[in-house]
């Protein structure tokens, strides 16, 4: 099935029409070295069945890379699945066997990392000579993640980014990130990171990543709100960087079918082609210009041109951990080190003690 594709291209100088659309683009003009092809997917999960999500990764990572994107950048909670509108039957005091099921299924559908399906996105990643990044539920024993996957154009699996701050019910279902997974890697096509939905509301967080230098900043989602755009927007002028953001576009059909799944509140209400999320992907300039999207219409790869050189254009202007800054009022810390609740330490005295008992 062949993906809707939007493409845009903007020019060094901004563009007064930053929604245009340009379906075909002569990458030969101009310098080429400074100019990266970035893809968000705007796609639904096949629910509760990952080898199928896996093979429609394929398929979109395929067209994207045939548009000659030398970024693509998936949706949150893509792989395993968003469960919206579901509540595990959850409630203060009491759970159900119908929503232990429920997680069970959810469970089985995450994936381990590292494990099997994180060595095939990074041969997809390697098959198509480009750098991907993907929202997956990651499964760590029986506590989940909502996570973002790191992979570079030669199928290097480069590292990850869990959730810090799940939202509402999600806190219910899955479990915190630490600062040990904040990472911003840096790339021959530019310096890469990624926040989840809603923690890109969170002012320490984004500091942190303007402060190890963010480029094309990446910002999968489930909020697929008009105003979502303006969070987007504001983020790409405070950090001087691009932000890709990548949401599913699902109907009812794209879930499994009442009593299965249900959707809380809504499920009589709703018919196999109402859509349960909209979408609204989008791509913008450090410059706050919208290169493509927001795109509400369906599912669709939803392409820019991204001029680097407007990284510095924007942060002659505000570069909010530099000039901007103000250190010697404002100060925030960092705690990079994993956060486990059981460690064990076994000191050298110890194992020695150990040895000579054994010999003994």
């Amino acid at each position: 099935m062949s993906m809707q594709q939007e493409t845009s291209h903007m020019t060094a100088a901004p563009q007064t029409n930053g929604h245009q659309i340009f379906p075909e683009i002569d990458m030969s003009a101009g310098d080429s070295s400074s100019i990266v092809r970035a893809t968000v997917v705007q796609a639904s999960t096949v629910f509760y069945d990952t080898p199928a999500t896996l093979d429609k990764a394929e398929r979109l990572l395929s067209e994207a890379a045939e548009n000659g994107s030398q970024l693509v950048v998936f949706p949150e909670a893509f792989i395993g699945g968003y469960p919206r509108g579901s509540t595990f039957e959850l409630a203060i005091g009491s759970r159900t066997a119908k929503g232990r099921d429920d997680f069970r299924k959810y469970h089985a559908s995450a994936i381990d990392v590292p494990g099997p399906e994180v060595e095939r996105l990074a041969l997809m990643a390697k098959k198509y000579k480009v750098y991907l990044v993907m929202g997956v539920i990651e499964r760590e024993g029986y506590t989940l993640y909502c996570t973002v996957l790191f992979f570079d154009s030669q199928g290097l699996f480069l590292g990850k980014h869990r959730k810090l701050m799940p939202t509402a019910l999600e806190r219910c279902i899955w479990g915190f990130g630490d600062g040990s997974t904040i990472p911003v890697f840096d790339t021959p096509i530019g310096k890469i990171g990624a926040a989840i939905c809603w923690e890109n509301r969170m002012p320490s967080l984004r500091t942190a990543m303007y402060a190890k230098g963010i480029e094309i900043y990446c910002a999968p989602t489930a909020d697929s709100r008009e105003t979502w755009l303006a969070s987007m927007t504001h983020i790409a002028l405070e950090g001087g960087c691009f932000v890709l953001s990548a949401n599913q576009f699902c109907r009812r059909k794209d879930y499994p079918s009442p009593p299965e799944y249900m959707f809380s509140g809504s499920e009589e209400s709703l018919t196999p082609d109402s859509v349960v999320c909209a979408g609204g992907s989008s791509i913008i300039s450090p410059l706050g210009i919208v290169l493509a999207g927001p795109n509400y219409r369906g599912e669709a790869l939803i392409t820019a041109d991204l001029d680097l050189g407007d990284i510095a254009r924007a942060k002659f202007d505000f570069d909010v951990v530099g000039h901007y800054s103000r250190p010697e009022v404002f100060s925030l810390n960092i705690r990079e080190h994993p956060r486990k609740a059981v460690s064990f330490k076994t000191s050298k005295v110890m194992e020695d003690e150990s040895q000579t008992f054994s010999v003994i």
